[in-house]
């Protein structure tokens, strides 16, 4: 017996490979219209900044261990990871419903005017036992693909599920990199802020001894201890504003709230490597969020099969194969076999336009979906080219602001030296020193700034497209 149901399985299986294609539309990627080069850069080959892994770009050994710390421990990059290790439960789940589905149930009892459960027609008052045990198998026979595009969606939801992820680390290494810049910026202002009022205080004091000579005016000890308090009242403004700096990263890091280890200053951090963008047509294989809107929209067309395969009927297969005794040590016996195989055909005959609901729909998905793609291309090669001029702009700003803190400096130390021969007031160098200490934050602001225009631009090329995931947990970084 059970070689002819494995006989009827084999033929039932050949004829759905024989069926071949599953119904509703295969998928085909959408059109975008990919610009041959990127806005503000030169067509220089397939080379892209991209295919550097995240350390070697963040070249700052305290800010890679902020950033291993928060791709193991931090809470995105693990609810991330839990996301996708329940969408891969999902499709496999799906998945199963490829292959037969096969079952046992045994049953043991003992009762008055009942067997196995079952009242008799006429009770005669007997007490009897009953045993029964048997295997039974169930299949769909996927004649028209509607499993398979089942199949195909969930496994593509998966894959999105995985791009979202890396979409997160992306996200996740790039605001620990923006928060670190940030937080050496915040520490060159609090340097430049307690220079300034050093320098206004030692001022304050001249002018009092000077005051109390006679020599001056109570005007320039008024300006010079306004200048003082003005420069001082910055200092616990930005201590307060660095500790809730180090209070983000450590809650990006997975870790409460404490002080940040910081190396070299700013201005002393190697600059990044200047590699160039790459090709745009490579952009739509390497961001994440674009990879991930390409999956979501083959799962949108392969619900679309799902709906068309609802039109037809389902044909299935079952079997029982088993045994049914009274006694315990007879129900392996010939007489007591059991056994069944049989065909199974349901499908709609009418439904009030629901299942035309449903196919209007998925299309309307899919459509969506298609719209959805085409708008993370976009949104990418825009990110590109925001980051690409953002960068070479910086540069010219940055070359006349160091340009403005040389002058400054100059009008402080002439100015100092106007006064030591009598010829100025001193009024004049607090004048330059309040012209200069501003120069000097900007400066700073505009270092940052730098930094994190590569920080951005590496985000939206989908850099480290091309790392393992034990890669993106931190593992390779040096």
């Amino acid at each position: 017996m059970a070689t002819l149901i494995r006989r009827h399985l084999v033929l039932a299986l050949s004829a759905t490979v024989v069926a071949g294609c599953a119904v509703g539309p295969n998928y085909k990627r959408p059109e975008t219209a990919t610009p041959p080069t990127f806005r503000g850069a030169a067509a220089e080959g397939d080379r892209s900044l991209a295919d550097l892994a995240w350390w070697d770009v963040y070249r700052d050994p305290h800010l890679a261990q902020l950033i291993r710390a928060s791709l193991t421990g931090g809470f995105d990059a693990r609810i991330a990871a839990a996301r996708v290790s329940e969408s891969r439960a999902i499709a496999a789940q799906v998945h199963g419903q490829l292959f037969p589905g096969l079952g046992y149930e045994a049953n043991a009892d003992r009762g008055r005017n009942a067997q196995l459960g079952n009242p008799y027609t006429l009770g005669n008052g007997s007490t009897a036992s009953g045993f029964d045990g048997y295997l039974g198998a169930a299949w769909e026979l996927d004649l028209w693909g509607r499993v398979r595009r089942l199949d195909e969606a969930a496994r593509s939801q998966y894959l999105a599920s995985e791009e979202g992820r890396r979409a997160v680390l992306l996200s996740l290494v790039s605001d620990v990199a923006t928060a670190y810049y940030d937080l050496l910026e915040l520490d060159e202002e609090l340097a430049i802020a307690n220079r300034s009022t050093e320098s206004f205080g030692n001022s304050l004091k001249l002018f009092n001894r000077q005051l109390e000579g006679g020599t001056v005016s109570r005007l320039d000890t008024a300006t010079a201890e306004a200048a003082m308090a003005t420069s001082a009242a910055r200092i616990p403004d930005l201590e307060r504003r660095i500790a809730i700096k180090e209070n983000q990263i450590s809650v990006l890091i997975g870790a409460n709230p404490a002080p940040v280890v910081r190396g070299a200053g700013l201005s002393d951090l190697p600059p990044p490597p200047d590699v160039p963008a790459g090709l745009p047509s490579a952009l739509l294989e390497r961001r994440p969020d674009v990879r991930e809107a390409e999956y979501a929209a083959m799962a949108a067309n392969a619900r679309i099969g799902v709906t068309v395969g609802g039109f037809l009927p389902r044909i299935g297969l079952s079997a029982l194969l088993g045994g049914v005794s009274p006694q315990l040590d007879s129900i392996t016996s010939r007489q007591a076999g059991l056994w069944s195989f049989g065909g199974q055909a349901t499908g709609p005959l009418f439904q009030g336009g629901g299942l035309r609901g449903q196919y209007e729909q998925s299309k309307q998905e899919w459509e969506a979906a298609k719209l959805q793609y085409q708008q993370a291309a976009l949104n990418a090669f825009g990110d590109v080219a925001n980051a690409l001029v953002t960068r070479q702009k910086l540069g010219q700003v940055r070359e006349q602001q160091e340009r403005a803190v040389v002058a400054y400096g100059e009008a402080v130390s002439l100015s100092t030296q106007r006064y030591a021969a009598g010829k100025a007031s001193y009024y004049e160098v607090i004048q330059s020193q309040l012209e200069l200490f501003p120069a000097q934050v900007a400066l700073a602001q505009t270092k940052r700034d730098q930094f994190t225009a590569v920080v951005e631009l590496y985000k939206a090329l989908g850099g480290g497209w091309n790392r393992s995931n034990a890669d993106w947990a931190g593992t390779g970084a040096r």
